[in-house]
């Protein structure tokens, strides 16, 4: 393949890359502004909304826990229990003669307000004496009132004209209506009810505006209701007290009794309203939490009524500081899903961030922010769909860069290899570095004399075959591919990564390259049996020092090796022929193989080196005795020469077919001085 060709496959192989991520790009974005509308509107949707309603519901109890009170003195709960329902034998509607008989001794108690949370939408034969009761307080009484439009499911048509009926009769009186209308969106009350057109205040701020105390009732706040626990278990916030305390004809009637009942109410805000076990009970967030009965909706009254009193308006945050914190929670989803970390600190980063993403509502919680519409699963999960957005293309754009550079760097390294490479390109800088490398050259005789022979076209089908099994050879072994010069291949193992079992690595694939040699001579002789004889293939091999790495210009760079090393795995290589033999390496490379297949093969002159080289032949399978008797013949040959020649007789004579040994014999017989054979 020509270079202009092959840069511009690369140009192509890149450009669908790019033109994959940008796609990638543009979903990644799509997703992220998805991450900012879940995290700012995820008390709206459906899911999320359940799991934000909660964690807010977790956050109030938490609050509650730590910041538990004392029953408050300033109200008191008055109410209609099952005992009482049971003593005046009539459950539904509330007794009203009882009320009216309990309304008259409270009024002479002194309190400060009375509250009614009962609906007066039924007649019965008592309202009469209710009524003269309610005109004749001297305590403003507010009186419990809904309607159609506000309390659907509560009240009809019919009573709801009654109850317009009986409410008009108190007109110029101090008994005036109170809502008792409360916030039950999803099945729990969290919050003060909204305010509505035409009607009249909820039914504890309507005692404090009845009581004078108009600058504490809240005007125009609908948020949050500051739920408490008393610290001592078991009790509520709100003494309560059984409306039977307060009849003529019971415990009143004893001054001692009512002298007592005098402190609790005197100066006190009084609701009177039913807390019945199947009657008007109403979810809070610590009885969700708790999974405890629900409390009577008289009770929810007092909470907020105590709440006003306490000036506790929750303050809640602008919609500006909640799209900031959204917008920063999303930016750190994507710089985080950008970080390439993989050690254990990402992991520690990413819990961080959610303790501070969650930690963002708890914190307002207890600097009593009205966190109702805060995000907290929202920010998570807005945080989880940028981090997946971005991590997703990012893995995407890098598998696809990944696949295209291993596709590329897998032709001169193995996969393992170019991986490393990949994660670290360091290793492939414009500069040189001494290795200790295992090197290996290798040729196939008789191929120039065919491709002199046969058409140019296939030359080149030959000569890619042969290549081809010669590649995948050195890579499935772990080497790198230095070059190919014509029909040679040159590879070491060493650089740019070194490992232990390099030179086991190298030691098999010279071998294994051989075979594949000859595999690839049966092929050609059965493909043309008029094809000219090709040859075996040759290996040297040597193990030394060298200069590898990248060598070149801004335009064009090769990685290889140079050095002394290379010469001598590549005059290993060509002395094969002239020793009869396929593969041939140093003691150099043999004794740091860890193989013991090795034959000694005597020391030779190669040309141009001085220095004699030892040689060692792979032989596996070769008897164990006659490799030891090679090796004593190598160790005799400077001093005993008979010795040595006898012993390399002896193992020669065993094998007649093997043209290695009998060129070692006959070297042996014409030795330099200094026990070496100088090639010509």
């Amino acid at each position: 393949m020509s270079e202009a060709r092959r840069e511009n496959l690369l140009r192509k192989g890149w450009r669908s890359v790019r033109e994959a991520g940008a796609r990638r790009l543009v979903l990644s974005a799509l997703l992220v502004l998805l991450a900012l509308i879940v995290s700012f509107f995820s008390w709206a949707l459906p899911i999320t909304g359940s799991a934000e309603r909660a964690l807010y519901d977790m956050r109030l109890y938490f609050q509650a826990e730590r910041n538990a009170v004392e029953q408050d003195p300033r109200v008191v709960m008055v109410v209609f229990d099952d005992q009482t329902l049971i003593a005046a034998k009539k459950r539904s509607p509330l007794d009203r003669g009882i009320l009216a008989d309990a309304l008259r001794n409270l009024d002479s108690l002194n309190p400060k307000a009375i509250g009614i949370d009962i609906l007066f939408d039924q007649p019965q034969d008592e309202d009469r004496d209710l009524i003269d009761t309610l005109r004749a307080m001297e305590t403003p009484v507010s009186v419990g009132y809904a309607n159609l439009a506000t309390n659907e499911g509560d009240i009809v048509y019919e009573q709801q004209l009654f109850l317009e009926e009986f409410m008009s009769q108190l007109a110029g009186s101090r008994a005036h209506p109170g809502s008792v209308r409360l916030d039950d969106n999803y099945g729990v009350t969290r919050r003060f009810p909204s305010f509505v057109e035409g009607l009249p205040p909820v039914l504890g701020r309507a005692m404090l505006i009845a009581s004078g105390e108009e600058a504490q009732a809240f005007p125009g706040y609908t948020g949050a209701i500051r739920y408490r626990l008393n610290r001592f278990k078991g009790e509520g916030v709100v003494n309560k007290l059984q409306i039977d305390n307060f009849l003529s004809d019971g415990v009143f009637a004893i001054p001692e009794v009512r002298e007592m009942l005098r402190q609790q109410i005197a100066g006190r805000y009084v609701l009177i309203g039913g807390d019945i076990v199947d009657y008007d009970r109403v979810p809070t967030p610590l009885s969700e939490v708790m999974d405890a009965a629900a409390p009577p909706g008289l009770q929810i009254h007092a909470e907020m009524l105590q709440q006003m009193l306490d000036g506790a308006e929750l303050r809640a945050p602008s919609q500006l500081l909640l799209w900031t914190f959204t917008y920063l929670i999303i930016m750190m989803g994507v710089l985080t899903g950008l970080l390439e970390s993989r050690s254990w600190r990402i992991y520690l980063l990413v819990a961080l961030q959610f303790v501070f993403i969650l930690g963002i509502p708890v914190v307002m919680t207890f600097l009593e922010v009205d966190t109702l519409g805060v995000p907290a699963f929202g920010w998570v999960l807005g945080w989880v769909i940028a981090f997946v957005a971005v991590t997703s293309a990012a893995r995407a754009a890098g598998a696809a860069q990944r696949n295209f550079a291993q596709g590329a760097l897998g032709k001169y390294l193995p996969r393992e290899m170019a991986e490393e490479i990949i994660e670290h390109p360091e290793l492939l800088a414009l500069h040189g570095e001494k290795k200790d490398l295992f090197v290996l050259f290798s040729d196939l005789e008789g191929f120039t004399k065919m491709s002199h022979a046969i058409p140019p076209e296939m030359v080149a089908k030959l000569l890619n075959r042969y290549l081809d099994m010669l590649s995948r050879v050195v890579l499935d072994h772990g080497g790198v591919i230095d070059k190919f010069v014509g029909d040679a291949v040159v590879a070491f193992w060493g650089a740019p990564l070194a490992r232990a079992d390099d030179g086991m690595r190298a030691a098999r694939a010279g071998y294994a390259l051989w075979q594949a040699g000859e595999a690839f001579r049966d092929e050609v002789a059965k493909m043309d049996p008029d094809l000219p004889k090709i040859g075996k293939t040759r290996v040297g091999l040597h193990w030394g020092e060298a200069v590898v790495g990248n060598f070149g210009g801004q335009r064009r760079i090769q990685y290889t090796a140079l050095g002394d090393s290379m010469n001598t795995a590549a005059r290993l290589e060509a002395a094969n022929k002239a020793l009869d033999s396929a593969i041939m390496a140093s003691r150099e490379f043999a004794d740091r193989s860890g193989l013991d297949w090795w034959r000694a093969m005597g020391s030779v002159q190669l040309r141009g080196r001085a220095k004699p080289v030892e040689l060692m032949e792979p032989a596996p399978g070769f008897p164990d005795e006659d490799r030891d008797r090679l090796a004593r013949a190598a160790r005799f040959v400077e001093n005993d020469i008979a010795a040595a020649i006898a012993l390399v007789a002896d193992v020669a004579s065993r094998y007649p077919d093997d043209s290695a040994l009998a060129n070692l014999l006959k070297r042996t017989r014409n030795l330099e001085e200094g026990g070496f054979y100088a090639l010509g």
